[in-house]
């Protein structure tokens, strides 16, 4: 069988907010080319995209599922992504495989807090854009008022490729039809805005346009080229169930789905070398992988890599910057949702899926060039639980499993905090509980979850003078004996921690100085005042005493300790809590509650700014204490259309009044576990 050549394909992931219909979209289409001989669907559990225990529970895609296609002699892939914002992680990698995203919209619930995001994800990423709308048969519905909705928002290159007709029986082409009866609009109107919007993209066809000279076929040869440009967006009417446009949908890629050849191309960075990859058979083997994911039953891992150059077989050698040595990939596979079959080989411009091999999400795969390809950004998690296992000696299996799911998703990530605390971050409740429960199931490990503790950081605003401090145990056997004298001070913020040997002469041996600086160290990273570690103080060793038979490392550790404790609590000890960046996208109409909101949370007003649609962004800076349960909050107050990212700024000390009530707290839960 002769390979296919990188401009006879297509890659397109269909991206959104949840509910619009994008796995039953995939499904039709699925169908519709005759890849499945029965129309999948999510309510009857029936689809073969929405395939594993809890999606179909759920009745809802909580990952990416692939699939694929052939029609009009091009091979299609299609990666049907997540809905649910707690997801996206899934979702934003996809963009890494494709040159164009549809982003599918559902006709009754109109634009929503993913649509937005996901349309500014591929746009910002580069790749080109269709706009779905599904469920055009659902009642009460004005689709003339939400294609200006969708152009407000995402703009007028926004135009209709085609416009439901009959009732929303059918729909009619506006690029082939200068004429024709739709439901609504008028069909000459959208054809000449959306040959407008193709000839946009180049000069001279615009000026060929302008004087009448330009062909329908002169222009289906640009439109590619436009929407991977940015300069149209077509938009397409759907009902997924009913079959109504899922033949214009693909009778559409050909010429405006950008191929790996018109479409987006993929910059390899090697230290300060760049290369554009180019899409060629001929050239150098270079894949990325974007998704992993784990057989429930066989716990296999599968890595779906996008071939950018050349071709892999399974003899091949692949590498990573991360891994120079390089494995053999085995067999080279294509994905069917859970199902998967042997090709023989991978070719430039394909998604194929590699098995039981050590990668990473974003790692680029090549042979003989090194060098990284970049990912679409992902945002960072923000809502955060602390684990604990509730069976002893279960640990390290819960650590492996969190880790596993870790390499999954893009947006959750499993770590040690404050205090040795296991904590998983992700984009809300959601996503954290759905991991916990697969975990459950899947290994048969139970943890129970509490709010991770605030990374709060101790340290000074004054300075203790000639702290002495002796440790002198004499109880049968050898003794143990140091004396040492310290100052302790205040460091600049951000300069860590610094010992400074200041002893002249011989007061203590040269071999016992580090055991104080060892001491100090322990000390702080246990903290002092609220069992926080310590950061920014320089200590000072300035004298001290040993003795010729009782003096140990040891002994002057614990001597460094216990004057470090004194000292500490002598130079007006405070607590510093993290601030963070917090940048909250509402509507409009919700920006003075959520302005209000912040200020009761001692947040600071960085400023806002009005965006398209309505929206609004807010911009402050809050302390973390007070903002870890945002999640609920901004929902309640913006009915699930705000979202909101925050990031690390810097630590400030907390209010005297808070402060006393977090000293408290840890004193009553050392006086707890003491009993």
């Amino acid at each position: 069988m002769a390979l296919l050549e990188p401009h006879q394909y297509r890659n397109i992931a269909l991206v959104g907010h949840g509910g619009s219909g994008k796995t039953s979209l995939a499904e039709a289409l699925l169908f519709k080319a005759g890849v499945t001989n029965r129309l999948g669907k999510v309510q009857d559990k029936s689809s073969i995209l929405d395939y594993t225990e809890e999606s179909k529970e759920k009745l809802s895609s909580l990952d990416s599922a692939l699939g694929y296609l052939t029609h009009k002699g091009l091979h299609v892939n299609l990666i049907d992504t997540p809905g649910l914002m707690a997801f996206c992680g899934p979702a934003i990698a996809s963009l890494a495989a494709v040159e164009c995203a549809a982003v599918v919209i559902s006709a009754s619930a109109g634009i929503q807090v993913n649509t937005r995001r996901m349309f500014e994800r591929a746009r910002e990423y580069g790749v080109g854009v269709w706009i779905v709308v599904n469920h055009i048969d659902a009642a009460n519905i004005d689709l003339s008022a939400l294609v200006g909705q969708v152009q407000e928002t995402f703009g007028p290159q926004c135009v209709p490729f085609n416009l439901p007709a009959d009732g929303g029986r059918k729909v009619v082409d506006c690029f082939t039809n200068e004429s024709g009866e739709a439901d609504f609009s008028d069909v000459s109107a959208a054809h000449t805005a959306l040959i407008e919007a193709l000839v946009s993209a180049d000069d001279t066809f615009m000026e060929k346009y302008l004087v009448g000279e330009l062909s329908k076929d002169e222009v289906e040869k640009i439109a590619a080229k436009a929407v991977a440009q940015g300069e149209c967006v077509p938009i397409f009417f759907t009902n997924s169930l009913g079959d109504v446009g899922i033949e214009a949908f693909l009778n559409a890629l050909p010429s405006f789905c950008p191929s790996p050849v018109t479409g987006m191309k993929r910059t390899l960075v090697d230290g300060e070398v760049k290369t554009v990859v180019e899409p060629k058979q001929g050239g150098p083997f270079v894949g990325q992988v974007f998704k992993i994911s784990t057989d429930p039953k066989s716990h296999i891992k599968y890595l779906s890599v996008r071939v950018h150059s050349g071709k892999l077989t399974s003899d091949m050698t692949v590498k990573t910057v991360r891994e120079p040595k390089g494995t053999r990939p085995g067999h080279v596979l294509r994905m069917l949702g859970p199902e998967h079959k042997d090709i023989e080989v991978g070719v430039a411009g394909d998604i194929i899926a590699l098995a039981k091999l050590d990668f990473h999400i974003g790692e680029t795969l090549f042979v003989d060039q090194g060098g990284m390809i970049e990912m679409p950004k992902t945002p960072n998690p923000m809502f955060s639980l602390a684990v604990v296992s509730k069976s002893r000696g279960d640990e390290d299996k819960i650590s492996m499993a969190l880790r596993r799911f870790q390499e999954e998703d893009p947006c959750f990530i499993s770590e040690r905090g404050t205090g040795g605390e296991l904590i998983i971050r992700g984009m809300g409740e959601i996503q954290l509980r759905s991991y916990l429960t697969r975990m459950n199931h899947h290994y048969k490990l139970e943890v129970e979850t509490k709010p991770p503790r605030i990374p709060y950081r101790e340290t000074i605003m004054g300075t203790a003078r000639d702290i002495e401090y002796t440790h002198k145990k004499q109880s049968g056997g050898a003794g143990q004996y140091g004396k040492v004298v310290i100052n302790v001070l205040p460091n600049e913020r951000g300069a860590g921690y610094e010992f400074v040997d200041k002893i002249f002469g011989g007061a203590i041996d040269q071999a016992y100085r580090s055991g104080v600086d060892k001491g100090v160290r322990a000390q702080m990273a246990e903290g002092v005042l609220a069992g926080f570690p310590v950061v920014d103080v320089k200590v000072e060793l300035t004298d001290g005493k040993t003795h010729p038979v009782d003096s140990k490392d040891i002994a002057f550790q614990i001597a460094g300790r216990g004057a470090f404790k004194d000292g500490f609590m002598k130079a007006k000890p405070v607590l510093l809590e993290p601030i963070v960046h917090v940048e909250v996208i509402a509507p409009a109409d919700n920006v003075g509650d959520i302005t209000g909101d912040l200020a009761s949370r001692r947040g600071r007003p960085q400023g806002q700014e009005m965006l398209p649609g309505g929206m609004a962004a807010i911009k402050a800076v809050v302390p973390l204490a007070e903002i870890a349960d945002y999640n609920s909050r901004l929902s309640s107050i913006t009915g699930g259309q705000g979202s909101y990212s925050m990031e690390f700024s810097h630590y400030e000390p907390v209010p005297g009044n808070l402060q006393q009530q977090i000293v408290d707290t840890h004193k009553k839960e050392v006086a707890a576990e003491h009993g």
